[in-house]
């Protein structure tokens, strides 16, 4: 029992199980942004830009000095990079708090509030701030 409490702990302590829920979140939006762009964008980029017909554009390769260079599937790649890159950002601006503004106590100089009118930490009355 004492091995199962301290590997509980363990895994609260080390966020293994937030860390473990993030990856398993990831794959799933993986799948979708490359189903989005496989499916969605990289056809229509395909027909715009002829770079192969409409079904085949992963297979899109360049010859140049003798060499096969795979551009299809590198395309795919830096979109669907591209695109998660966003969503994580997006996501991470949603879910991340917007620091308060705070400013020093004069008297025992421990960060406070802003706006506070009296000290958490001293109890002092503050002088009013300008702005």
């Amino acid at each position: 029992m004492k091995m199962w409490k301290e590997f509980k702990d363990f895994l609260i302590k080390q966020n293994a199980v937030a860390l473990a829920l993030a990856v398993v979140i990831g794959a799933a939006l993986n799948k979708v942004v490359q189903s989005l762009v496989n499916d969605l964008l990289m056809p229509v980029i395909g027909r715009i830009t002829s770079l192969a017909s409409a079904g085949d554009w992963e297979g899109f390769k360049l010859e140049a000095l003798g060499m096969k260079f795979g551009l299809g599937d590198l395309l795919s790649a830096l979109i669907n990079f591209l695109i998660i890159g966003f969503v994580c950002w997006r996501i991470s601006k949603l879910i991340t708090p917007v620091p308060t503004p705070v400013r020093n106590c004069q008297f025992c100089k421990m960060p406070i509030d802003a706006a506070a009118t009296r000290c958490p930490h001293c109890t002092s009355q503050l002088a009013a701030t300008a702005g």
